[in-house]
């Protein structure tokens, strides 16, 4: 299992039943895109304080899970913020670029302001639900949610692929690292070309192992869920 996959296991919530951890993030989510964003960043700590001491980990933990979405936020704050203009006046504080001034209007920090603290606290609200939530509980929540059969068996087979996946790379990855495959920059290049090859044969004869193992078993179409 991932780290986010084990942790879902020692949640304190382990046993609450899915429908009511829905229904809260359906609760956070309604709250992060109607609340102001003073409210909005209210709501961000009282989810990271949730998140803490529901899965029993210290907050710079969660600060770095939540830095790879942060990231990405980042970009799209910082397009919202910066606007073009020819008019210098038309901008609160800029810089000449060539012809043109480049700054910030005062609707575009608006803008940015809100966008960023209600995406957070929904990136945040999300996450929550994806770290109280194992794998298991979320067929059940599928199920009661009358998704379709066909579309809840291709998440659960995509699911099980991804540990497939990520067992033989860190094999291979291994195995390339104890033999000195990155021990320089030309050598790691090599190596990793090697991996995604080899990781394409070995997760195609995980497959024809898996459809062998399903055949043994008389496998009619069907997975039980």
């Amino acid at each position: 299992m991932t780290g986010l996959d084990r942790l879902s296991y020692q949640s304190r919530w382990l046993h609450v039943t899915p429908v009511r951890k829905f229904l809260l993030w359906l609760l956070m989510m309604i709250l992060a895109f109607t609340l102001p964003p003073l409210g909005q960043g209210i709501e961000l700590a009282l989810i990271a304080g949730l998140s803490c001491w529901l899965l029993r980990i210290s907050f710079w933990r969660w600060c770095r899970w939540m830095a790879i979405p942060f990231g990405f936020l980042s970009v799209g704050v910082v397009t919202i913020l910066f606007s073009v203009s020819r008019d210098p006046l038309l901008l609160l504080a800029s810089v000449p670029v060539g012809d043109y001034w480049l700054g910030v209007t005062s609707s575009g920090l608006n803008t940015a302001n809100e966008t960023f603290w209600r995406s957070l606290s929904a990136l945040a609200a999300t996450f929550w639900l994806v770290l109280n939530l194992p794998f298991p509980q979320l067929i059940i929540l599928l199920k009661r949610a009358h998704v379709p059969r066909l579309l809840t068996e291709q998440i659960l087979l995509t699911w099980r692929f991804i540990f497939i996946l990520l067992d033989e790379a860190l094999a291979i990855h291994r195995a390339q690292t104890l033999r000195f495959g990155y021990r320089s920059l030309p050598k790691g290049y090599r190596s990793l070309a090697m991996l995604v090859g080899l990781l394409f044969t070995r997760v195609l004869i995980r497959y024809q192992q898996m459809t062998t193992v399903l055949d043994i078993k008389l496998y009619q179409g069907d997975f039980h869920l």
